[in-house]
């Protein structure tokens, strides 16, 4: 009887075709990082760094020269941050202000932040943003509907992706940083535009966070003046403000095409040390962002003393150069002393330094475990489909607090590990074996 009711409960599901078992899916596939983290989780991947933010940190009880936090300015544990951060805390906690800025959550502070933001960033008006990630997204979101068309740099960051996701309109990818490339797929996005009764939004970044290298801001900008198209450009300039630039504007600034850019965000999480973000451009767009901006029209205001935390590190950023020269002291000795040993740098014409080698996902873990537990240097390593296959990409992030010493023990070190790539030591069919986090 029982056999029976199988049976026919068998028959009865593939004639119904029933759905998946979602959870069954994801346990049957984890993801192109997430298949290998039963091997990796709490080494390779979620490592735990500890201790003051600073060129070393704890590892695992050890301690460690640091290449992968992007404290550019070295403002994390700067005594005026501290201290504003401090003082802000202890007058309104965490909490304030409650709700979103549309209904509770607006305050003075807020506004004079803006207002700050837009003048240091030579724009008619800013909005802030509670989160970098998240606030770009929506940023695409809200600024494009099922009629226009986007064309967007390949290499741009996840959190542009995940915003076009959200646009029922085209979409063109070109070649990074490759104009002719721009040029095709800005012929399709007009063709469509025009058919459509719709605009074009350009999305590119200042400085890619991967590779270091600017987007080609200046020469997008050529197309518009000389008349060939018509678009409005948004720039993402996370890892270029507070680094580049004369004043440290960004990439607009270093290019001389700040005035041109349409719609520029920043974050706070790199040069700043902080969390949040902004975007800067005409009046009449930001206010618009601020009516229709999901992420911010109904998420929670940035708390007051990440405000006012931020408004410190914001000066110190316009009045201290010398944070910046001090960064910029250690990214050129890193990046010139690494060429002159034969390295390869790639296209960097930023603080972030990638070195690029040859090798599988293995030797790269193994590598790195070398790097870690035999020389304490702690650097972030990028692999397939980041950069082509068998290349194995160390990103360094240089910082003001780094010592040209630092630098020097990093590139005789590399030298040391290269050498053992090349002469295959580093060769294996599995990953490196490495204790876990449970």
């Amino acid at each position: 009887m029982v056999v029976k009711q199988t049976e026919s409960l068998l028959r009865f599901r593939k004639q119904k075709r029933m759905a998946q078992d979602i959870f069954e899916k994801i346990k049957n596939n984890r993801g192109p990082i997430g298949q290998f983290a039963k091997g990796v989780h709490g080494y390779f991947t979620f490592p735990k760094l500890e201790g003051e933010i600073s060129n070393k940190m704890m590892f695992r009880g050890k301690e460690c020269l640091v290449w992968s936090v992007n404290n550019y300015l070295g403002l994390a544990n700067h005594p005026e941050v501290r201290k504003a951060d401090a003082d802000a805390a202890a007058q309104y906690g965490m909490a304030y202000p409650m709700g979103a800025r549309m209904m509770t959550g607006q305050t003075s502070e807020h506004e004079a932040f803006e207002s700050e933001i837009a003048d240091f960033m030579q724009k008619e008006d800013a909005i802030l943003l509670n989160f970098g990630y998240q606030g770009c997204v929506s940023a695409v979101d809200c600024l494009v509907d099922r009629h226009d068309v986007i064309v967007y740099d390949s290499e741009s960051h996840a959190c542009i992706m995940d915003g076009m996701r959200l646009h029922a309109g085209k979409r063109y990818v070109f070649k990074h940083n490759d104009m002719e490339s721009f040029d095709k797929q800005m012929e399709r996005a007009t063709r469509i535009a025009e058919e459509q009764n719709g605009g074009i939004l350009v999305i590119t970044e200042g400085v890619f966070g991967m590779a270091g290298d600017q987007g080609k801001l200046k020469e997008i900008v050529e197309f518009r003046k000389s008349g060939k198209y018509n678009f409005r450009l948004f720039v993402d300039d996370a890892h270029g403000f507070g680094t580049i630039g004369e004043t440290g504007m960004g990439a607009g600034e270093a290019q001389g095409v700040q005035d041109e850019i349409d719609v520029l965000f920043g974050t706070f999480a790199k040069s700043m040390a902080s969390i949040g973000a902004f975007i800067v451009s005409d009046e009449h767009i930001i206010e618009y962002m601020r009516y229709n901006m999901r992420s911010q029209m109904f998420a929670k205001s940035l708390p007051m003393t990440l405000t006012i935390g931020a408004r410190k590190r914001l000066e110190l950023l316009r009045t201290k150069p010398e944070l910046k020269e001090n960064l910029w002291k250690i990214a050129t000795a890193l990046q010139k002393g690494l060429k002159e040993n034969g390295f390869d740098i790639g296209d960097t014409n930023s603080p972030v330094t990638p070195v690029l080698l040859k090798g599988n996902l293995a030797e790269a873990t193994n590598m790195t475990f070398d790097l870690r537990e035999n020389y304490s240097i702690f650097c972030s390593i990028v692999i397939y489909p980041v950069v082509p296959k068998d290349v194995i990409m160390l990103r360094l992030i240089p910082t003001a607090v780094h010592t040209l010493e630092d630098v020097e023990y990093t590139i005789k070190t590399f030298k040391i590990v290269k050498e053992k790539l090349d002469n295959g030591e580093y060769k294996a069919e599995e990953l490196a074996r490495v204790e876990t986090d449970k």
